[in-house]
């Protein structure tokens, strides 16, 4: 896989960097940012949620890691042109490729395909929304250009919700994601755009919207899911509780099995995972599943589905999009 570029090297951004060339799925033929290379190439030699990653160099024109020379290009003044970089696959980490206005500009630089690691907009603002082990077999090579990955919340509630609709269907439900925070929040009180924004992200209890339910409706369009976020002090890790009606009663037990068997076999095997015993949030750090059900926390109730899911909200998301951005390359 040498014709795909990483466009954007924030938090999404190296650790995909860092899932793709550390279980050699791909090494990027061109990365790019408006930062230094140099200070990059320290971030991903150092991460605070991720620890150390020795041998990674850099110079003016290229990050290197575990011996691998990346051409890096800073993407302050212009997009690259990706066809004469040879360049297929962009996958767009930059945040701001979630309208087709934006997304189109890298197809119009010469890349056949855009995936963007994020919620787009709109439905219109992507060709598909694909999902790994949910519905990423109904890529189409001549229709989809621009895909969307969602988000990391959107990833461990489909997970979920594709389970629950196969076996006891949803009515209705309403999910709340406790969430790390992110660099959109701030370090200490000042005003934001988000009134609740304004205070501290690591002082404090956040409640903030999710767009994952609106995701999730492109998927499953008959999909009645809503819910929101709130966002806490934790470097990473999160856990997203969803709470439905199901149009086939279950029993707890049944309920915990159901995870059980998605987790060993099927398409969710190696997405999703349980949890059997009882766990707190630096338990999945670092883990590539996207979605961790925690079974003593699942279960049913006077008619209603209670289950929860644990994910590392960088980690577990980014390993999605590299495995996806082979499937797009190849």
């Amino acid at each position: 896989m040498d014709s795909i570029a990483i466009y954007g090297l924030g938090r999404i951004g190296r650790q995909l960097l860092r899932s793709a060339v550390r279980n050699d799925l791909f090494v990027p033929k061109v990365v790019c940012d408006i930062a230094p290379a140099g200070t990059l190439a320290a971030l991903l030699e150092v991460d605070t949620n991720y620890g150390r990653w020795p041998g990674v160099t850099s110079d003016e024109g290229s990050i290197s890691v575990d011996g691998r020379r990346i051409t890096y290009l800073n993407s302050r003044e212009s997009l690259p042109q990706w066809g004469e970089l040879g360049v297929d696959l962009v996958v767009d980490c930059s945040g701001r490729a979630v309208t087709r206005e934006v997304a189109r500009l890298h197809l119009e630089n010469g890349a056949k395909r855009v995936l963007v690691s994020g919620p787009s907009a709109t439905a219109d603002d992507c060709d598909a929304v694909l999902l790994p082990g949910i519905n990423l077999d109904d890529f189409d090579a001549e229709a989809h250009k621009i895909i969307s990955m969602a988000s990391c919340t959107t990833n461990a509630l489909a997970a979920v919700v594709k389970v629950l609709l196969e076996s006891t269907g949803i009515r209705h439900g309403v999910f709340s994601t406790v969430h790390a925070y992110t660099n959109t929040q701030s370090l200490t009180d000042q005003p934001m755009k988000s009134r609740r924004d304004s205070w501290a992200g690591a002082e404090n209890i956040i409640p903030s919207s999710s767009g994952a339910a609106k995701a999730l409706g492109f998927i499953w369009p008959d999909l009645k899911i809503t819910g929101k976020a709130y966002r806490v002090p934790v470097r990473t890790g999160s856990i997203v509780e969803l709470n439905a009606v199901p149009e086939r009663e279950i029993s707890t037990e049944s309920l915990r099995d159901l995870f059980r068997s998605a987790a060993t076999a099927g398409p969710l095997k190696g997405i999703l995972d349980t949890f059997e015993d009882e766990w707190t949030s630096a338990r999945v750090v670092g883990d590539p599943h996207s979605s961790i059900v925690d079974l003593p926390l699942t279960q049913s109730f006077n008619g209603l589905i209670s289950v929860a899911a644990w994910y590392d909200n960088e980690a577990g998301f980014s390993m999605r999009l590299a495995e996806t951005a082979v499937r797009l390359a190849s």
